[in-house]
């Protein structure tokens, strides 16, 4: 399953989201939309409150919300998150009498909209992740690098789809397999040495781990392509070979430059 933080924006106020890929489906911080619908100046509270209300008249799809981890807008760290899809919101604001209720909906519907627009036309969803790494701060030359490593991404992944493996665990289990043999290290281990938790590993990535990354995946998309794999095992096989002839080009590079190419230095720090 992947799952992609997001701020979206309603009226200049921030919501924190988190886009899940498998079910296709949004989930919203519930109390940042309690902030945003009451003004309250305590929305835990309000929500607190509420989610009492709402448990003792029966209203289970409401209180029996998801909890994801969210960036706090106070210190910056991950906490478990109510969170609540779109049909649950819906149902959340009938709830709370607000004028701000009907142009909220209106909100909803164009942020699933857009969603349903990026399937349709990749190119829109292109366009808002290069607008959203601007934003940012990341120089112009790693957003190309990066972008180019979503759809190399992107290539892989229809690759494994083709081939029968099945999304979430056994594409994770072929990227570690990828990425240790390229790296020396798994995805967990590369994500403890950067000092990361749940934030993206690729946006933590320098621009020559990125291109090597990417060389891997590559490789790998095109390997499966010739060889054909029927089995999770062989995929597997495919995997480490592909990230085999990327380790080799790390290898060199770092021969040639007589430095690591697998570092704890992290993109994203560096700008804040």
């Amino acid at each position: 399953m992947t799952k992609l933080n997001s701020l979206q924006l309603f009226q200049n106020q921030r919501i924190r989201s988190v886009w899940d890929s498998e079910k296709e489906e949004w989930y919203f911080s519930i109390v940042d939309v309690v902030a945003v619908l009451t003004e309250s100046k305590n929305p835990n509270n309000y929500w607190k409150v509420l989610k009492k209300r709402l448990s003792e008249e029966g209203n289970q799809s409401v209180t029996f919300c998801n909890r994801l981890r969210m960036k706090s807008p106070k210190d910056g760290k991950m906490y478990l998150t109510d969170v609540a899809d779109t049909e649950q919101l819906l149902r959340l604001i009938q709830s709370i009498p607000s004028p701000k209720a009907e142009p909220f909906k209106l909100w909803l519907a164009q942020v699933g909209r857009e969603r349903l627009e990026e399937n349709i036309d990749p190119e829109l969803s292109i366009n808002r992740a290069l607008a959203t790494y601007q934003r940012k701060g990341y120089s112009r030359e790693w957003i190309n690098q990066r972008l180019q490593a979503i759809q190399v991404r992107k290539e892989l992944t229809d690759e494994w789809e083709h081939r029968g493996v099945k999304k979430g665990k056994e594409y994770a289990i072929l990227t570690d397999e990828i990425s240790q043999a390229w790296s020396g290290l798994t995805t967990r281990q590369y994500k403890d040495l950067k000092g990361l938790k749940k934030e993206n590993l690729r946006d933590n990535m320098t621009t020559l781990e990125l291109v090597l990354n990417m060389l891997a995946e590559a490789t790998t998309t095109e390997i499966s392509k010739q060889k054909e794999p029927e089995t999770f095992d062989e995929n597997k096989a495919v995997a480490r070979e592909g990230g085999e002839a990327a380790g080799i080009a790390r290898l060199a590079v770092e021969e040639r430059t007589g430095i690591p190419v697998v570092t704890a230095a992290s993109t994203q720090r560096r700008l804040q």
